[in-house]
């Protein structure tokens, strides 16, 4: 399995553990705001399965996981073998995905072969198609959702806040839904030089915005956090 993106140490990704951080190529959805765009055409220097391996082999003692980003992992049919050989080395797993393929969630859960799933929210239901630009199966959205929901394993939902895509109402919808989950977290819209549609065309919640949002749905998840 080849990788577009390698972050060699992370101590934000995976919560209270050290990590490091590879990103694949590729993704179904094209949500505007994304910042990491050369990954969804394949740009960039190719990061090899060896040379990964390698790098793991020399931090064993310092990295407790591997987190596998993108882009959206489970496109690639080499995810499942590739996360084998990491458990085999005895490292936890990390998976960051959009839900569109829970299939692959399901067996990857069921095996043990992964340990935290963080899966994008995108939009309410029926802003999906707006906020991805692309048709996708909600069927497939909730049955993500509902199988981490009902798992033993940690997991989390996050929605990334733009207030050209979501309102303070949108957000109160997908709460709603996700209400007793085990962790939810709003992401603020940080602009940059890789933001797909480019800079300078979409804005944060405002601090204003964003109390009254905390105040509306903290006490739905027995975790809850806006990062910034």
């Amino acid at each position: 399995m080849n990788f577009k993106g390698f972050e060699k140490l992370s101590f934000i990704d995976y919560p209270e553990k050290i990590c490091t951080v590879l990103f694949t190529a590729g993704c179904n959805f094209r949500c505007p705001y994304c910042h990491n765009s050369p990954l969804i055409y394949n740009q960039g220097e190719t990061i090899t399965e060896c040379f990964v391996f390698d790098y793991l082999e020399k931090r064993k003692k310092i990295l407790d996981a591997v987190c596998i980003s993108g882009g959206e992992p489970t496109l690639h049919n080499t995810l499942y073998s590739f996360i084998q050989k990491i458990k085999e080395k005895g490292f936890l797993v990390k998976l960051d995905t959009n839900g569109t393929h829970p299939e692959i969630l399901k067996k990857l859960i069921k095996e043990n072969l992964v340990d935290y799933i963080a899966m994008d929210i995108k939009a309410p239901f029926d802003k999906y198609p707006i906020v991805t630009r692309k048709k996708i199966s909600i069927h497939a959205i909730k049955e993500s959702i509902d199988l981490l929901q009902q798992s033993s394993i940690d997991y989390e939902f996050r929605t990334t806040l733009c207030k050209e895509l979501l309102t303070q109402e949108d957000i109160l919808k997908i709460a709603e839904y996700l209400k007793g989950s085990k962790r939810y977290f709003l992401q603020n819209f940080k602009d940059g030089s890789t933001i797909l549609d480019g800079q300078n065309k979409f804005q944060p919640f405002s601090k204003k915005e964003l109390k009254i949002i905390e105040e509306q749905i903290k006490g739905y998840f027995p975790l809850f956090k806006i990062r910034n």
